[in-house]
């Protein structure tokens, strides 16, 4: 083989930005906690759904979906001459399935998925623009008990593939735009206030809030650890229509308390960014010591907007983001097999649970040639050597 030129060789290898390779060991080691968290997602009775990759354009961005549209690669479907959308999240396709082709299977509908996205851009916390997803939906119910049983499950399969310190910080993002509608505060008055609260911004909000500001203070300053941070919006003397909201939250944190009491959980009652299509109980995953989210979740209609739409609640986990959060990939037991090993040993030391490389050429040094390939051991006649 000859040698490629060291520019033509780097231009062969440029990717576009936002996009890399992903190589040995740490691409075996993304599947294996993939699959670990399906399993254990499977365990939790959610059934696994592959929804394609690429869908036509009205389909892909129906309902609540319709607000990642600046974020789709769009391609024209040369068979059919219909725009087509390169997903940009797995959640819309899953509702879709199970509005379309499971809307006649029983509810609840518990279903996983994992697989990859495109985006046009990447965000100060994510740079990239390609990365993997795997999470569930339940759909069907409208209650507490589901909010809480999606978060105990994201917190339980983080923690089943080693992920240490994790924390969930519950929103309700219904909770601001009620009371801002109570109070008939005008669309540049609301677009000032929550400009303000998502910069915590005090000065500024009570700018926005002007007579309200005393109110908007207080739902800001109920934030914190779940209990304490509960009591106090509790006290907080607000709308009715946003009672409701607030109560579904104290519930969550209720029914989380008692089943994992030692889950740090907090509250932060008016975060609204990346939840704009969510309707009830939100929550992002974080883990100790880990730069981003580690996923995202809350409450929705399948259909956004659509009377045919159901209640759901689900979450994502970002595949890049909780590699970050575990330990590295674990030394496999690789054994070099010398030019001419019979297939049957090699099948044998395989259940065994050994790798095998198989030499393709006599080698002269043998013990060399093992670590030339990363192999942790050699086959020898007195079975495998270290080296």
């Amino acid at each position: 083989m000859t040698d490629t030129p060291p520019k033509a060789l780097a231009a062969k290898a440029l990717l576009p930005t936002g996009l890399r390779d992903l190589l040995p060991p740490d691409a075996e080691h993304e599947a294996q906690v993939v699959g670990r968290l399906l399993k254990e997602f499977h365990r939790h009775g959610y059934e696994r759904v592959k929804p394609p990759l690429v869908e036509f354009e009205e389909g892909l961005l129906s309902g609540s979906a319709a607000s990642l549209a600046n974020q789709t690669f769009r391609i024209m479907d040369p068979v059919s001459q219909r725009m087509m959308g390169v997903r940009s999240d797995m959640t819309p396709q899953v509702a879709r399935i199970a509005t379309t082709r499971l809307r006649k299977a029983p509810r609840p509908l518990r279903l996983s998925y994992a697989g990859q996205v495109l985006r046009v851009k990447g965000s100060s916390l994510r740079q990239e623009r390609q990365f993997g997803q795997v999470g569930v939906e339940l759909i069907g119910p409208d209650r507490a008990d589901a909010d809480a049983e999606i978060i105990l499950l994201a917190a339980s399969a983080l923690s089943s593939v080693g992920a240490k310190g994790i924390s969930i910080d519950l929103t309700v993002p219904t909770l601001v735009p009620a009371v801002a509608r109570a109070l008939s505060l005008s669309d540049d008055d609301y677009a000032r206030l929550r400009a303000a609260l998502d910069h915590r911004d005090a000065a500024a909000l009570a700018e926005a809030a002007g007579p309200h500001a005393s109110l908007f203070l207080s739902i800001l300053g109920a934030s914190g650890p779940a209990p304490a941070a509960v009591e106090r919006l509790s006290a907080v003397d607000m709308p009715d229509v946003a009672k409701a909201a607030r109560q579904e939250l104290a519930d969550v944190v209720r029914l989380i308390a008692a089943a994992a009491p030692g889950l740090s959980v907090t509250i932060d009652p008016v975060e609204m960014r990346g939840f704009e299509y969510q309707t009830g109980v939100s929550f992002t995953i974080f883990a100790r010591g880990v730069r981003g989210e580690l996923g995202r979740g809350g409450r929705y209609r399948t259909g956004g907007a659509d009377p045919v739409g159901e209640p759901a609640t689900g979450f994502t986990l970002y595949t890049d983001t909780v590699l970050r959060a575990l330990p590295g990939p674990s030394p496999v037991k690789r054994v070099l097999l010398p030019l001419g090993t019979d297939y049957a040993d090699a099948q044998a030391l395989r259940a065994q649970g050994w790798h095998t490389v198989a030499a393709m050429a006599v080698a002269s040094d043998l013990a060399a040639e093992a670590k030339r390939l990363s192999c942790s051991h050699l086959l020898t006649a007195d079975g495998p050597a270290p080296v």
